[in-house]
């Protein structure tokens, strides 16, 4: 086997007393170290140029490009853990011990990485307090003037199956060193690669750089004269500075190209209902600055920093982005978008489309869970089971939907009784009942108004930014023979998230039901652009899509969407049907009566009627179904 020696920065973690922890409740520990690891270490570890060697179970190793990187990453790490942890009790808390070593370590061709390195690396970790940081000395050299951390010298110290003693350096994360100049511990432009979510978000269009000013100045911000600043600033709900956008190509020609990005955010972001957007042009002033994202906010009183760079290679653009958190200096969310480029200026646009869908989704959902989650920590892991378990459900077959759905609405139903104003077990409850509801499934008699529409009216009550309960609420009504008023469910959704992919879909639903087939369509491409890469979300936009086309009469391109749908896993019943509607259509009986066969197989006793009363109202689709040989009732 093929190995290289190097020089590395390895960075070892491990959960504190997880036996002890799972012992207690194992698949609900593990259920949040998965959720840990989505949410917080594998996007930090991304932003922070790192590489996740090997899980270990309760812990990992990681290797970084550099002491900065992981000395930075763990900081960022253990903050964040230390905010989640504020209300858990201590014996149900989760807690890392971290222990980071700068050495030669051997890298094997599968890129696993062995050696003193690493073992000196994993005893630091050992030695490190619950939720601690230990450096060895080659570590702490490289580091030690970017530190704004009280840092505690543990002196010579003999680790467990190393030879010689290693000086040891002990970090106490949420006390600060002595008095240094502050440096920024936040990334400056890096790489930052995170694919989005399952749920999808966003936000549009325009508002005029001065209006933010004149907003900021109404709300008490900064305002900045040169160097000098005149008045404290409380971050005010959903604030935000896009600081100007970094030119990595190395040609300063392309920084139009990069303040563009700038500027069409900032205006994007303005979008977001009661948000306040730092002006462009006061953004423009730490251009070029090296300024800690803690501080920023405390100069604009913003919540939130977005940091980003560029970078053009002859034909090709890659743009960065990463949101930090102005309070705790947590990285909440990064993004990458690559393309080649033909039309610069629509590369642009789409580039600032799908950074603000992503972002807003981050944003709108980050001040939703300031404002609106549950405080009780065992509601909060039992919504998020449940949501789980909800989107897992959908590429499953029918059976076995239904057994995740039965499971993921008793955990809502938990969380409801530990908290009955808790708004994402509240839309998590009417998300079930509505699935239930268009599968057909539930008990004869189940008055699903009030199983879906009251909890996800509470829901918005208690949480206007809760896009899921939107959904939702507008599916259900267009589904239940209500399209008009399935449309208005949507429009309020998007009022608050005006380019929302799922609430694009929802509306695309209600015009279809409508017969609107073409705004369908506009709705549709638009959702496409702002969500091309998520698979349940691609599966609903073709299925969509291609009701409008048999809407339209463009019964080939009707078949090629439900063809797509199929392609990345969409394999519902309904898909088959409406795909034998289509070919029915064009005369192509032999596949029309094969497709109709298998939604038969995948739902037994499937007709018309059933088809009107839960799924479809669309003429052209029902007629299609008669054609193919469906049952009228």
């Amino acid at each position: 086997m093929s190995e290289t020696r190097k020089l590395a920065a390895i960075l070892v973690a491990d959960v504190v007393g997880y036996s002890r922890l799972a012992g207690t409740d194992e698949d609900r520990i593990l259920a949040r170290l998965r959720t840990l690891r989505s949410d917080l270490v594998d996007p930090t570890i991304a932003v922070h140029h790192g590489r996740i060697v090997k899980r270990t179970g309760d812990g990992a190793i990681v290797e970084f490009r550099s002491a900065v990187d992981a000395v930075s990453f763990a900081v960022e790490v253990q903050r964040a853990m230390a905010e989640r942890n504020a209300e858990v009790a201590p014996d149900k808390r989760i807690e890392f011990r971290i222990g980071i070593h700068v050495g030669d370590v051997v890298e094997e061709s599968d890129g696993d990485l062995m050696g003193d390195g690493v073992n000196i690396a994993a005893r630091l970790q050992g030695v490190a307090t619950p939720g601690g940081i230990c450096l060895s000395d080659d570590a702490y050299r490289q580091v030690k003037s970017r530190l704004d951390l009280k840092v505690t010298d543990l002196g010579p110290t003999q680790l467990k199956n190393i030879a010689e003693p290693i000086r040891v350096y002990s970090l106490e994360v949420g006390r600060p060193g002595q008095a240094k100049p502050q440096v920024t511990t936040a990334v400056k432009g890096k790489t930052a690669a995170l694919e989005s979510k399952a749920a999808v978000w966003s936000l549009r269009r325009p508002a005029l750089a001065a209006l933010a000013a004149l907003l900021l100045l109404a709300a008490g911000g900064w305002y900045l004269l040169g160097n000098r600043s005149v008045g404290p600033a409380q971050a005010a709900h959903l604030s935000i500075v896009v600081l100007p956008f970094a030119n990595l190509s190395g040609d300063p020609a392309q920084d139009y190209f990069a303040d563009g990005i700038t500027e069409n955010l900032t205006t994007e972001l303005s979008r977001i209902k009661d948000s306040l957007v730092i002006a462009r042009n006061t953004a423009l002033t730490y251009k070029g600055k090296s300024i800690d994202a803690r501080e920023i906010g405390k100069q604009l009183g913003v919540r939130y920093v977005l940091e980003g760079s560029v970078q053009r290679d002859q034909n090709r653009v890659r743009v960065n982005a990463q949101l930090v958190d102005a309070e705790s200096g947590a990285h909440l969310w990064a993004d990458r978008f690559e393309e080649d480029v033909t039309d610069l200026f629509k590369l642009q646009d789409q580039v600032v489309a799908q950074l603000a869908h992503n972002l807003g989704w981050v944003l709108v959902y980050a001040e939703g869970e300031k404002g609106a989650r549950s405080k009780n920590q065992d509601a909060i892991d039992l919504a998020m089971r449940g949501w789980t378990l909800v989107h897992r459900s959908h590429q499953r077959p029918r059976d076995e939907r239904l057994e995740s759905l039965h499971e993921a609405r008793a955990l809502f139903d938990q969380a409801l009784e530990i908290d009955p104003s808790y708004a994402e077990a509240l839309a998590g409850s009417a998300r079930v009942y509505g699935i239930e509801y268009t599968l057909g499934s539930g008990t004869p008699g189940t008055n699903y108004d009030v199983k879906v529409l009251e909890p996800a009216d509470r829901a918005i009550a208690l949480d206007p930014n809760n896009i899921r309960a939107y959904y939702t609420k507008s599916e259900y009504l267009t589904l239940s023979h209500r399209p008009a008023d399935g449309l208005g469910a949507a429009d309020a959704g998007l009022a608050v998230s005006p380019n929302d992919a799922v609430l694009l879909i929802a509306r695309a639903f209600a015009e279809n039901s409508l017969g609107r087939y073409s705004q369908a369509k506009d709705d549709m491409e638009r959702a496409l652009r702002l969500s091309p890469g998520d698979p349940p979300i691609l599966g609903y936009l073709h299925v969509t899509a291609g009701i409008a086309e048999i809407g339209l009469g463009q019964f080939d391109r009707a078949i090629e969407e439900f063809h797509k749908a199929l392609d990345v896993g969409w394999r519902q019943f309904y898909v088959h049907a409406y795909l034998a509607a289509a070919f029915a259509h064009l005369g192509k009986m032999d596949e029309a009566k094969a497709a109709l066969a298998e939604a038969g197989r995948l739902k037994p006793r499937l007709t018309v009627k059933w088809i009107f009363d839960h799924l479809q109202n669309c003429p052209a689709v029902l007629d299609g179904l008669r054609k193919a040989g469906m049952p009228e009732e």
